[in-house]
């Protein structure tokens, strides 16, 4: 009873923001269908050049900068392993009387739990700041608003997108973490190396 109370309260909400969604004009329709794949793009863009400003900077900040691709990189990973352990269906295929999605929806087998573009959107927006913290008010609105889009467009549950935001931004945490002493090790010697030596600490 108590799961079945659970999942209604989830195709309730689904339904909600569904509703909502289409009753929104068109351009509103366009533009979150355009901007979920978009708004990843951008924040990849901007995680790139994080990397690139950081280049010559003293090695913990440069290899935490290079750790955020590969915490995103990770985080993407698990997500992937976690849709094929859980197997929940699309939202836009089993909520009854739920409005017709704004994107099609995905084929059966392309499974929804977790959200991969919420974890990739919130594991960027987190490196990015972790590197270079002045655009925090710049990615992390674009990454919630990428996150809720696929919620939006009709293809996720909003379980989904929190639980990927939520894994996006553990992972790459964590990774960060573990690996910037090592990685900086890394990178102090591969300078040497070449003849380059790391800023003053």
């Amino acid at each position: 009873m108590s799961s079945d109370l659970h999942s209604g309260l989830h195709d309730d909400l689904y339904r909600d923001v569904t509703d909502f969604a289409h009753d929104t004009p068109g351009w509103v329709h366009a533009l979150a269908e355009y901007g979920t794949e978009g708004g990843i793009l951008i924040l990849l863009a901007l995680l790139a050049a994080a990397c690139w400003r950081v280049r010559r900077a003293r090695a913990r900040t440069f290899a935490r900068a290079l750790l955020g691709p590969v915490g995103v990189a990770v985080a993407y990973g698990v997500s992937e392993t976690v849709k094929l352990l859980v197997r929940e269906e699309r939202p836009c295929r089993t909520v009854v009387g739920a409005a017709v999605p704004i994107a099609p929806c995905p084929e059966s087998g392309d499974w929804s739990f977790p959200s991969n573009h919420a974890t990739i959107a919130l594991g960027s927006a987190v490196a990015v700041v972790l590197a270079w913290r002045a655009m925090a008010w710049v990615v992390l609105p674009l990454a919630i608003l990428t996150a809720f889009s696929r919620v939006f467009i009709g293809v996720h549950y909003p379980h989904d997108v929190v639980a990927g935001a939520v894994l996006g931004t553990v992972v790459v945490l964590s990774v960060t973490w573990v690996a910037t002493r090592p990685a900086a090790v890394l990178a102090d010697r591969v300078r040497a190396r070449l003849g380059h030596t790391s800023p003053a600490s």
